[in-house]
């Protein structure tokens, strides 16, 4: 359901165009597209990113996976990084993702969403666990199955495993129509192991 934000305690899901704000990673998304839809014998789909905005009833946080920014990672509540494309890239700032709870965030190009925000919950104490998660989701490196989910880990990853883990409606998480959120089968997969499953470290921050 789409809804407006800000009405309480609860947590909303935003879906993005893959690229908003960036011509080049949008482009390179649109090709990526192109040839997997022609391998799938389909037609191209619309590519999004997803991220939350999550209202605890005592703050407001953002949660997404983005670029590792320039400033100190502490201004934009970053809780873990990854490597982007390869692990030994990641001890350079351009190959590296953070995930981030940012309190009082924002998450860019929120006036490009499609379909949103749509309300996941308006309880209280799911945002809060949902909140308590975000430290523990894995840092395997972008772009890549290091995990073995069959497809590639990325941001639709991290939002799916933690709407999967905090036990929210996940089969009701569905992208804007004509569109596909690549990654997010991956979430899912590795949320439903054993609590404990090995993951590999991440990048230094």
């Amino acid at each position: 359901m789409t809804t407006p934000e800000g009405h309480g305690p609860g947590v909303d899901l935003y879906w993005l165009p893959l690229g908003a704000g960036g011509h080049s990673v949008r482009v390179n998304g649109r090709v990526f597209e192109a040839a997997v839809a022609r391998l799938e014998r389909r037609q191209p789909l619309d590519l999004y990113h997803s991220a939350l905005v999550v209202d605890d009833g005592d703050g407001r946080f953002v949660v997404e996976q983005a670029p590792a920014g320039r400033r100190h990672p502490s201004e934009r509540g970053v809780v873990s990084v990854g490597a982007v494309g390869a692990r030994w890239a990641g001890r350079l700032r351009l190959f590296r993702y953070e995930l981030r709870c940012w309190r009082d965030g924002v998450i860019p190009d929120v006036v490009e969403a499609v379909e949103s925000p749509r309300r996941l919950t308006g309880d209280a104490p799911t945002a809060q666990r949902l909140l308590q998660l975000v430290p523990s989701v894995p840092t395997p490196t972008w772009g890549r199955d290091e995990l073995g989910a069959g497809e590639m880990w990325n941001s639709n990853s991290v939002i799916a495993w933690l709407v999967e883990r905090c036990g929210l409606p996940v089969d009701e998480v569905t992208p804007p129509s004509g569109g596909r959120a690549p990654g997010w089968r991956a979430g899912l997969v590795v949320a439903r192991r054993p609590e404990g499953s090995v993951v590999r470290g991440a990048a230094p921050m």
